[in-house]
């Protein structure tokens, strides 16, 4: 089998030949293996041309994504990229729709991803008239540039269809999470049960037309602020779980695969996983994550009931960053300890991506433990 292959069959519950195992190269191990900057890997390089790079580099299986580029017709974009100090950068963007310009400010650095820095929409009063272009029937989805990281990953990695966020994490994107998690604790229900229509309407014709134009197998739902540590799982439920539940039904009628991103505590949601039928979760972290061991991964599988695929739960700080390769290898060990033998869901993975800080020797670690038969 390639690698994209024993993806695919850990995600369908289907024989694998050897345990897939799946490090969570994002931008600091990308960038550090074309050797720049993590602002100039961000801004210069096609996000899957590193990450091929990694897995190609280390021999081993993973995911990454990509997705859509979404236009207007109706707006005009003007951005200025300058360096404010040593190794910072700010992208400034304002976007002209209609009478109203929005400004929306990043921050890049040599060193670590991308901040928000200002987000375009600085009050609830401004989100009608925002929402009214960025979810409008008139946007334009272009899928060239997500078939062409298709092709060129290839076999090397599972490349996913980017969904991008959920619904709060999509207001958070919006308005930070401070005024977007007011605005969820106290605007009328009626209010956000438009917001949630339109959001998901605009969703559904997304994933349809990437259906239609484009060969993806799977399917990604990505998380920044929607999950127990600062959304909570009533917030949670109340408004993402739905939607999530209508991308993974649409999928699953076209015989396409979900992939579902949720980090930090997971333990209360992990029944709503199997219920929502994604088919592959991750990254189930220990500390600050409540997955620390043998005991909670025993009650992780317990609870997915052999309906979900489990990946993740390598320490990406205390074992991979600090440890040794012994401290890597007995996590890899505790992860098939509980999960080999009785099904094929399972890939060894990360808690998050790996640190720049990370010494090879401890991937390495990991990739081989993974590999060596029970």
């Amino acid at each position: 089998m390639n690698a994209k292959e024993r993806m695919l069959n850990a995600y369908r519950g289907k024989e694998w030949d050897t345990v897939p195992v799946a490090p969570e190269f994002w931008f600091f191990y990308p960038a550090k293996v074309l050797g720049v900057t993590v602002a100039e890997f961000q801004r210069e390089y096609p996000h899957w041309f590193g990450m091929k790079k990694c897995f190609e580099k280390y021999g081993c299986e993973g995911w990454g994504i990509a997705g859509a580029l979404q236009n207007h017709p109706d707006i005009q974009v003007k951005s200025n990229y300058q360096k404010i100090a040593e190794h910072t950068y700010r992208d400034t963007q304002h976007l002209h729709y209609g009478e109203k310009t929005y400004r929306r400010a990043n921050l890049y650095t040599d060193e670590i991803p991308y901040w928000i820095e200002e987000p375009p929409v600085k009050n609830a009063g401004e989100l009608n008239h925002f929402l009214s272009y960025s979810l409008s029937e008139k946007m334009e989805f272009d899928f060239k540039d997500a078939v062409h990281a298709y092709n060129q990953v290839g076999n090397a990695f599972l490349l996913e269809f980017d969904m991008g966020l959920p619904f709060f994490d999509y207001f958070e994107d919006l308005m930070g999470f401070e005024e977007a998690a007011l605005f969820f604790m106290t605007e009328e229900e009626g209010v956000l049960q438009k917001y949630f229509d339109q959001y998901t309407a605009h969703k559904l014709a997304l994933l349809n037309a990437a259906i239609e134009n484009t060969p993806f197998e799977s399917y990604f739902i990505g998380c920044s602020s929607s999950c127990l540590a600062l959304l909570g799982a009533d917030l949670w439920r109340k408004w993402d779980k739905p939607y999530e539940k209508i991308i993974t039904d649409v999928c699953h009628q076209h015989g396409k695969l979900v992939h579902n991103h949720n980090h930090g505590k997971c333990m209360a949601i992990v029944p709503d996983f199997a219920e929502i039928g994604f088919d592959c979760v991750c990254p189930f972290e220990r500390d600050p994550g409540d997955v620390n061991g043998v005991e909670e991964l025993r009650k992780v599988k317990e609870l997915l009931g052999g309906k979900v695929t489990f990946n993740g739960n390598v320490h990406t700080v205390r074992a991979l960053i600090e440890g040794t390769p012994q401290v890597v290898r007995q996590q890899v060990r505790e992860i098939k300890e509980v999960f080999h033998g009785s099904s094929w869901r399972y890939i060894i993975g990360t808690g998050d991506q790996v640190g720049a800080e990370t010494p090879e020797e401890n991937l390495y670690a990991m990739i081989e433990e993974a590999r060596l038969v029970v």
